[in-house]
């Protein structure tokens, strides 16, 4: 496992869980809006698994849940067995991806307890945020794939709207997709663009009628 952190503490990253959670190195894509840049490439590991497990054994009992986040944690390839080693340990299992490596999302599916799954943009538009030519067609057929364990697990379906790269027309492709397979709820982001020499850009979310044009569709939460 390539470790660049754990936060021992979040009430954010799984919803209604004490959660720890990790970051792990690498990500495959180049989204224009990455909140994590610094986590796009393998560097040299900066904590141990050992160190990771150490810790959440002086936490039984007191945290609930572990986030796998980073990064994209798909790249890593002892996921699996990292995940089945904390879940023994008593704790609820989360996982933030983009679904992008579809062998390894079907692998630790049948152990995630919670799922926060980032739909980019419309699955056909998906390279103009990613980089990366056919990363809609994989995202949408692990998304399909998780739809299979929805009696089984939870998830969390967000996008981050980028209004240089997605289009509100987009927005409501997303909408009916996600209406269409009986999703009930919809997380749009804010867009926070960040620069380390400069003041960060926070780009708008969609106006007023927009959200209502799309809450017409499906639910929506706005995370800003």
């Amino acid at each position: 496992m390539k470790i660049a952190a754990i936060q021992h503490f979040s009430m954010l990253d799984y919803p209604e869980k004490m959660s720890a959670i990790i970051f792990t190195q690498g990500c495959p894509l180049r989204c224009a809006y990455c909140h994590n840049p610094d986590l796009q490439q393998i560097k040299q590991e900066t904590i141990s698994f050992d160190e990771v497990i150490n810790f959440l054994k002086s936490r039984i009992g007191l945290l609930e849940g572990v986030v796998f986040s980073g990064g994209e944690p798909l790249l890593q390839p002892d996921l699996y067995k990292a995940m089945l080693q904390i879940k023994n340990l008593g704790f609820y299992i989360g996982l933030h991806t983009s679904g992008y490596l579809y062998k390894k999302f079907c692998e630790v599916l049948p152990i995630v307890d919670w799922i926060g799954f980032d739909i980019k943009t419309s699955f056909k538009n998906y390279e103009q945020i990613t980089g990366v030519s056919g990363s809609g067609n994989i995202a949408e057929k692990s998304f399909l794939k998780m739809l299979e364990y929805r009696d089984k697990l939870k998830f969390e379906i967000r996008t981050t709207v980028d209004t240089r790269n997605i289009t509100f027309n987009e927005l409501q492709e997303i909408a009916h997709f996600l209406e269409r397979n009986s999703i009930r709820e919809w997380i749009l982001q804010q867009c926070i663009l960040r620069n380390k020499n400069k003041d960060d850009v926070i780009l708008s979310l969609p106006n007023e009628n927009e959200l209502k044009e799309l809450r017409r569709i499906i639910n929506i939460k706005v995370r800003s």
